[in-house]
């Protein structure tokens, strides 16, 4: 009798990372939602934020390319991308002692240091565990298992925030980042024990520059798409950091804190129920062409944003609720597609490296984005600093657009 193969959901990879990301993203995102209303109450400013979340990011970017090279030239991946796990969920709960930015810069730069040499490992060992009529699928659940643990996380931060004594302003936050502890070490403990690896032959001649040179030409030429875009694609917080400088005249630091971090949770159900979608959308159409869509939607959030800011009056709840839901859409469509595109360009020995550039790239796209959205935010205006990212994930799209027609 043949054996019936095991439905692609329940392969043991695809499975146990889901479980991953949702417990690393409930520490990670209680985090998240909760530090731009922390910020407000120790006095850091906007650029203060963009530099932050845009330096972390840069570090994270390298560590990504050297760890995706790595792992192409010793043939393993399971032990690194656990390394980068347990950083990533302890890292960020130094933030219970800062007083001013440096602490703040420090705990970021740990936890994505942790981020950066799992991400990209993390994707190829998905994009081998899947065939390729299922790829699209296969990371559209792993980004809506991440996301519903995004969407747990702040609010169990909002929870704790309400419930929390607050005998100052800053108080509250402290305690939910010695909590996130807790969930960021169960995603470390999940990976280590549920993830199987298939382990490829290792090539102990490569070195870096041979791995990139072996990238094909589609593949630079979707890079620098990602890029253009990614010029534009400022750190989320940022958002929720808008949200609550819209909504502090009428509703008090505290409780816009509470309503920005409820908007975040919003954002991030919206990219958990459309990851999904794009991903098995993707396995059935063009996935650059379905990507350019995302990423115009980007440029409408980003515009949406700056519209709120040239609007008199205080913003309204509903109107930065459509800009939220409208950030999850494009969320959710970036990460599944970005997620299952270099796997269809890049044969199997070079895919770490792939991921790895692809993250690099990102990274630095993130360091000019936020550098640049609170850069601009403190120098001239909120609604400056998001109609320039605008304009920038606009022209990423058409560049995207334009390769899938001369590739």
């Amino acid at each position: 009798m043949v054996a019936r193969a095991r439905p692609w959901w329940r392969d043991p990879t695809v499975l146990g990372m889901t479980v991953t990301s949702f417990f690393a993203d409930v520490g990670y995102e209680m985090v998240s939602a909760v530090l731009p209303g922390f910020l407000s109450s120790i006095g850091v400013a906007a650029a203060a934020l963009g530099w932050i979340e845009g330096i972390a990011d840069t570090l994270s970017s390298f560590v990504k390319l050297l760890s995706g090279a790595w792992s192409d030239r010793v043939g393993h991946r399971k032990p690194i991308v656990a390394l980068g796990y347990f950083l990533s969920g302890t890292a960020l709960a130094v933030f219970a002692a800062a007083v001013s930015w440096p602490l703040i810069l420090a705990g970021r730069m740990g936890a994505w240091f942790g981020k950066g040499i799992r991400g990209p490992l993390r994707d190829a060992m998905l994009a081998e565990s899947a065939a390729p009529e299922v790829r699209g699928k296969v990371f559209g659940m792993h980004r809506a298992g991440d996301t519903a643990g995004a969407v747990a996380g702040p609010l169990l931060g909002v929870w704790l925030l309400a419930r929390l004594p607050h005998p100052n302003a800053a108080a509250p936050f402290r305690t939910i980042f010695l909590v996130s502890l807790i969930p960021g070490m169960v995603a470390f403990l999940s990976f280590v024990f549920l993830v199987k690896e298939k382990r490829a032959p290792d090539q102990a001649s490569r070195r870096l520059w041979s791995s990139l040179d072996g990238l094909p030409r589609p593949y630079r030429h979707f890079l620098l798409g990602i890029g253009v875009f990614g010029a534009g694609d400022f750190a989320p917080t940022l958002l929720v950091l808008a949200a609550a400088q819209l909504l502090a005249p009428r509703y008090g630091v505290v409780r816009a804190g509470q309503w920005a971090a409820l908007f975040y949770v919003l954002r991030n159900l919206v990219y958990a129920l459309a990851a999904f979608p794009a991903g098995a959308l993707a396995d059935r159409v063009n996935k650059q062409k379905l990507l350019a869509v995302g990423f115009v939607l980007g440029s409408l959030t980003a515009c949406g944003a700056a519209a709120l800011f040239l609007a008199r009056g205080p913003a309204s709840i509903p109107a930065l609720a459509a800009v939220f839901a409208l950030a999850g859409v494009y969320i959710g469509i970036e990460d599944s597609l970005e997620g299952a595109i270099p796997a269809d360009l890049v044969s199997a020995e070079y895919r770490g490296t792939a991921y790895g550039a692809l993250g690099a790239v990102n990274g630095v796209g993130d360091l000019v984005a936020s550098a640049l959205v609170g850069t601009l935010w403190t120098a001239i205006s909120p609604q400056a600093a998001f109609a320039t990212a605008g304009f920038l994930m606009l022209a990423g799209a058409g560049v995207v657009l334009y390769n899938t027609k001369t590739g």
